[in-house]
């Protein structure tokens, strides 16, 4: 197996995308942990699930969008290994296939022990990662992918986490789901920021495109600030876990964020974006360890 090949599988899963799918995983985990119900291979299931998801959605996306025409010449995003001819559609659309096929199988045992509830959330989480950019009204295209990466990869992934291991759930491991689940959204945003223009041309309908670029510059700072906000929230309803709040250090890492998603445009944000994915994955750090203490 050569390099080369390898680098285009690594390039095709799009890794600056996957702490979206560690994040959540690593906090309902440590939430789990503490309350006594921490199991180790539910989490190692549960892992392996959501970055299987995640790499199975980045297959999809690459696929349908080329099948879209989305993916043109001047695109401003990283490469997409379909559009460039690296893979070939009906390679993609078969990896597609298979790594949410793998996804399936690791979730078998998480099924085994949480039963139906595990069933709800890995198969619509594995349909909404295809209708993210398949099927005749794809999220991605008319502006419903926000809502979805916020719930998917928040309250559902943490909750979900925390459930297969504890097989319990309250409100308090939802709220804290909000967090992970908002700076998602604030990644899908600054991707819709960074490709406003060329997605108005071939009428791919982001709410970015909808509302402007304005908008998409505030939903992105409004959704890592309240993000941050939330674990403040938390102790104030719970009177305790007061060291969840090292995770408000992780502002000092967006602030200058904040600043360049005003500043700046096109292929430049693709820095802010993959430091969205970084400042995710340092939150969800300083929480669970916060959380622990």
């Amino acid at each position: 197996m050569s390099n080369s090949f390898i680098n285009t599988w690594i390039l095709a899963s799009r890794p600056k995308t996957l702490p979206a799918a560690i994040a959540p995983v690593l906090i309902g985990t440590a939430m789990a942990y503490e309350s006594g119900g921490f199991h180790l291979l539910s989490c190692l299931a549960a892992v392996v699930g959501a970055l299987l998801i995640q790499i199975g959605t980045n297959f999809a996306n690459d696929y349908y969008d080329f099948k879209k025409g989305a993916d043109k010449g001047d695109r401003l995003g990283p490469i997409r290994v379909t559009q460039s001819g690296m893979v070939s559609p009906d390679t993609m659309k078969k990896a597609t296939y298979f790594v949410f096929s793998m996804a399936l199988l690791s979730g078998v045992y998480l099924v085994v022990r949480g039963g139906w509830p595990i069933v709800i959330i890995g198969l619509s989480s594995i349909l909404f990662g295809i209708l993210y950019t398949g099927g005749p009204y794809p999220l991605g295209y008319n502006g419903l992918a926000d809502i979805f990466v916020l719930i998917f990869f928040g309250p559902v992934a943490v909750g979900g986490t925390y459930y297969v291991q504890t097989l319990e759930i309250n409100n308090i491991v939802l709220l804290a789901g909000l967090s992970p689940g908002l700076m998602s959204a604030a990644i899908l945003t600054v991707n819709n920021l960074r490709d406003i223009d060329n997605d108005r041309k071939i009428g791919k309908k982001t709410l970015a495109v909808r509302f402007g670029t304005s908008y998409a510059q505030f939903e992105y700072t409004s959704s890592v600030v309240i993000g941050l906000l939330i674990p403040l929230l938390v102790v104030l309803l719970i009177s305790d876990k007061y060291y969840s709040l090292l995770s408000l250090i992780t502002v000092i890492f967006a602030i200058p964020l904040f600043r360049k998603v005003y500043t700046i445009k096109g292929r430049e944000l693709n820095n802010v974006l993959a430091s969205t994915g970084k400042i995710l994955l340092i939150y969800s750090v300083l929480f669970s360890i916060g959380w622990l203490l």
